[in-house]
């Protein structure tokens, strides 16, 4: 069993406290989470005068480090896991470290090119969430998001890829014939090429008082650093593979799982061998052609309405709901109108920007097409979910990663 290396205390709805326990539990970072439910808890266990003490939460580190109310940077630098770049200059820069990141990182640093990989929040992406995969090649009892994405960064790091965590980008440019992007702290990322595997994130709800309750009962995603803690009632809005696997994930903690699907069925959405698992379950129910139409509550959810054809508008205590719902692509970083992409603000790549107009600017004295996998600015490749018409799957996202890194030697050739 692997030893607590932190000790988080604090409220149980600080969607602070939230924060660092998804963090921790993504990055396969073993921790402990106390509650604290009385000021004589917060002063004997946290050090602090009460459980109204701004300083809450409190994380202690295995050396004895004490951090008061700290933000993920904050964690992420006392993990030594935010660094400046080592070098001026890359082979080749990667922003997003879900599974076509970490491929690419693989492959690239492993091939001889100078690694950098960015990513702005937990290693793993998405795919870092999720309590289980069960259909990955090579793991026959299956395995967890956290686990792979944990096993993948160590391994790319091993080869000589740069990892830095909690690093965001904020722009891009190509100037004299490299890629240079900015980090929101100031600083630039200066490479031959450059790979987007931003990846998606959970699309919003779009209820009126939806950002009251985030990370004090309303969550987006799996909920891995949650299950434990769940009780009663809980409810799952979505009928994808990652909304199944967060169901049997809930299931061993809270008394009834709930998923909310708009769909008819679980049939066109849901892996086969989830569904005959949630079918074999005692403690999940689906409700069909249901959706969530309000929270309501007071410092955290206290309970939800859901609509569907047969009863009207239902309501229903609980305390905890996650969202799995469809995704928008990250590429809020791009500069516009340098970058394409489909209306959906998914990047077009290859021979999808043949019938589209490329900008002048950087196409204008280049007498070839874009090659599989290149986006409209030369030399910047799109890998995993971010890219238009991608199949949003684990497996699919590693193979991208590797294929990206295949073009990119492509394209150093052309300019060597």
């Amino acid at each position: 069993m692997k030893q607590n290396r932190a000790t988080l205390f604090g409220l149980p709805n600080s969607p602070e406290a939230y924060e660092l326990r998804d963090f921790l539990k993504r990055s396969g970072f073993p921790f402990e989470w106390i509650d604290l439910k009385t000021d004589d808890d917060a002063r004997r266990l946290a050090g602090v005068t009460g459980l109204d003490d701004p300083r809450l939460p409190v994380c202690v580190m295995e050396k004895g480090s004490v951090l008061f109310r700290p933000t993920i940077r904050d964690l992420a630098a006392a993990l030594d896991w935010f660094r400046g770049p080592k070098h001026e200059r890359y082979d080749l820069a990667i922003y997003g470290a879900g599974p076509a990141g970490l491929s690419a990182a693989v492959y690239g640093a492993s091939e001889g090119l100078r690694t950098i990989v960015l990513e702005r929040s937990a290693v793993g992406g998405q795919a870092g969430s999720t309590s289980r995969i069960d259909n990955y090649l090579g793991f026959p009892d299956g395995i967890s998001g956290w686990e792979l994405a944990s096993r993948a960064r160590q391994q790319a790091q091993r080869l000589g890829a740069e990892i830095i965590v909690t690093a965001e980008g904020v722009g891009g440019e190509t100037r004299n014939g490299w890629t240079v992007s900015w980090l929101s702290e100031g600083q630039e990322i200066v490479a031959r090429v450059t790979i987007c595997a931003t990846g998606v994130e959970y699309a919003r709800l779009g209820l009126v008082n939806e950002e009251n309750y985030l990370g004090r009962g309303l969550f987006y995603g799996a909920g891995s650093s949650e299950a434990s803690r769940c009780t009663g009632r809980v409810f799952i809005v979505g009928g994808g593979n990652s909304a199944g696997q967060a169901a049997l994930n809930l299931s061993r903690f809270a008394t009834t799982v709930t998923m909310l699907v708009r769909g008819e069925s679980l049939k066109e959405t849901l892996s086969s061998y989830l569904m005959e698992q949630i079918e074999e379950s005692s403690n999940i129910e689906v409700l069909v052609k249901t959706t969530l139409v309000g929270l309501d509550g007071g410092d955290s959810l206290e309970s939800i309405s859901y609509r569907d054809n047969k009863s009207g508008e239902v309501h229903a205590p609980t305390h905890w709901v996650f969202v799995c719902i469809g995704g928008v692509p990250r590429t809020d970083w791009a500069k516009p109108g340098t970058l394409l992409t489909d209306t959906g603000g998914y990047i077009l790549t290859g021979d999808d920007l043949i019938d589209e107009p490329f900008p002048p600017t950087y196409w204008g004295s280049h007498s070839r097409k874009p090659m599989f996998m290149e986006t409209s600015m030369p030399g910047l490749f799109a890998a995993g979910d971010v890219r238009h018409n991608s199949v949003k799957r684990c497996a699919t996202a590693v193979g991208d990663g590797a294929t990206a890194v295949s073009m990119v030697h492509r394209f150093l050739a052309l300019k060597s």
